[in-house]
């Protein structure tokens, strides 16, 4: 049963894993107006990690019939996380950590910028071949798209080396579909909400204006929507291998960097499944697929834990679990709060940035990533716990 039990006050039912004293009071507004739409089926799941988001809030699972919110997934298409444990021990790293950011910073571009020339890998991907099938106003951003392939982008996406509690050595990255995908995002959110406001229909929220099945407009966000989810699936896949390359010339080893466990999995996306005897499609805004026996990775913040987890298939939850620890508070409000030496405090012994630019990751700007796991025991099982000792931040 969900911990934080449910909300009753909307068409359908609001089920959740998280204490409902600490969730915001907008966060609740919106998870109530999500679960009035008339195309949401069966109940709505919330995740540990919830907080206020756009028109949806982060950190919920949203199933409908014959219809998707392209506002609910977002404008980061596919986002989500990959880790690799490698044969490595916490003793290779001694006095080189600084010396593998600095590598893994000269080969992985961050923020908005690219590679030079496309990498060999993203120039082979078959996706290219149904990119032509997507929003004419993109088409011109494909060149950019090739480049930003194996790229790492900005916010709260990052590049961490970890250690376990066996002291095994872990990469652990967060990106998702870069420009591509946010420009296709904002394409599809802004024709639905076009749509809208010709069918007359009044929502409390114009954000969860939905595209429904078996009309052209929804028919080509489908397209785009998976197109872009793969995109960000082989971003992570390609920036892998620069992080490998990159972590083996800072140790200073011949020996190539081999995978003992891979999981690379979307935490901002859509999926067709079959759930309570129907079809429909699960919007997962923040959250992760915990099918039973599925891997997934649930972050906490700079300088605390994260976990390597496996499914436990809760159908209450819709096979869902959190994405990682959710802020609570805004990157204003932590900048407001916080100064560059509280983040070198929080940090400590961690290899990162330490300036002003970051201070809106500091950890205290985030939830406590061990209460979220503990609210979650229902939903997933833990197979690592991490703690980073290096991160580069978008």
């Amino acid at each position: 049963m969900p911990i934080g039990g449910v909300i009753s006050k909307a068409r359908v039912p609001v089920k959740v894993w998280s204490d409902l004293k600490l969730i915001e009071s907008q966060a609740i507004d919106q998870l109530v107006n999500t679960a009035n739409l008339p195309c949401v089926y069966k109940h709505i799941a919330v995740m540990p990690d919830v907080h206020v988001g756009i028109g949806a809030t982060v950190g919920s699972v949203i199933p409908t019939k014959d219809a998707i919110i392209p506002a609910a997934v977002g404008v980061d298409i596919g986002c989500g996380m990959l880790a690799l444990k490698t044969q490595y021990t916490s003793e290779v790293l001694e006095g080189r950590l600084k010396k593998i950011r600095d590598k893994i910073e000269a080969y992985v571009p961050v923020g908005p910028t690219a590679h030079r020339s496309p990498l060999k890998g993203a120039e082979g991907w078959e996706g290219w071949k149904e990119a032509a099938q997507c929003h004419r106003a993109v088409q011109d951003l494909m060149n950019r798209a090739r480049a930003q392939l194996g790229t790492l982008g900005g916010g709260n996406h990052f590049i961490e080396l970890c250690l376990d509690t066996e002291g095994a050595v872990w990469i652990m990255l967060h990106s998702g579909s870069r420009h591509i995908g946010k420009s296709l995002a904002e394409r599809h959110i802004n024709l639905a909400k076009g749509l809208l406001r010709q069918s007359l229909i009044n929502l409390r929220d114009p954000n969860l204006a939905y595209l429904t099945k078996g009309t052209k407009e929804f028919e080509a966000y489908w397209h785009d929507l998976k197109w872009a989810q793969e995109y960000a699936y082989q971003n992570r896949r390609l920036m892998l291998e620069l992080v490998m390359k990159a972590t083996q010339e800072g140790l200073g080893r011949q020996e190539p960097i081999k995978s003992q466990l891979l999981v690379n999995c979307h935490h901002n996306y859509v999926a067709l499944e079959h759930h309570f005897g129907e079809d429909v499609f699960v919007t997962r805004k923040g959250a992760v697929r915990a099918q039973e026996g599925d891997y997934g990775i649930i972050p906490g913040s700079m300088g605390t834990r994260s976990f390597i987890v496996k499914g436990k298939g809760n159908p209450e939850s819709f096979n869902s679990c959190s994405h990682g620890a959710g802020r609570r508070m805004s990157r204003t409000e932590a900048k407001r709060r916080f100064t560059t030496e509280d983040l070198c405090k929080q940090t400590a012994g961690v290899e990162c940035r330490k300036d002003q630019g970051v201070v809106d990751e500091i950890p205290q700007a985030y939830k406590d990533i061990h209460a979220v796991m503990n609210q979650q025991s229902d939903l997933v099982e833990i197979v690592a716990e991490l703690k980073q000792v290096l991160c580069v931040k978008g």
